[in-house]
């Protein structure tokens, strides 16, 4: 069966929820100011999902690549996986530049849907009670 796009909309699910959490415990939420994802492919029932995060380090602007696989049907469901990948970095006003940079999937796809940083990266609930919150 060809791969298919999976029934989500951009960044929401189940595997995008597992692979902001692993953003989490690697990077400073604070950090980042930027979220691209592209959309979630389906195919030998895993979902593949890729975002695009940019980073404000000092005064440099870094640029990662974060993926997860989530099986989602047969007896390995729930099985996921994620990695973060640095693939840039260069001066705060290379933005343009440094996206350019991140490989794409595949020749033909649409570009990667941008998402608010706070609509991924909500406080975390030990920041909600305490009254800290990210930056």
């Amino acid at each position: 069966m060809p791969p298919v796009i999976a029934p989500t909309g951009p960044g929401v699910g189940d595997g995008w929820t597992r692979l902001v959490e692993a953003i989490r415990q690697t990077l400073p939420i604070e950090e980042i100011d930027g979220v691209w994802v592209f959309k979630t492919i389906r195919y030998n029932a895993r979902d593949f999902g890729t975002a695009v995060v940019s980073r404000v380090d000092g005064d440099r602007r870094r640029i990662y690549t974060a993926s997860y696989v989530l099986t989602v049907k047969g007896k390995a469901r729930g099985q996921f996986e994620s990695t973060l990948t640095e693939v840039g970095s260069g001066p705060l006003s290379a933005l343009e530049e440094l996206l350019a940079l991140v490989p794409k999937r595949a020749d033909d796809e649409e570009p990667p849907t941008a998402i608010p940083v706070e609509q991924w990266f909500p406080p975390a609930p030990a920041e909600v009670e305490s009254g800290a919150g990210p930056g």
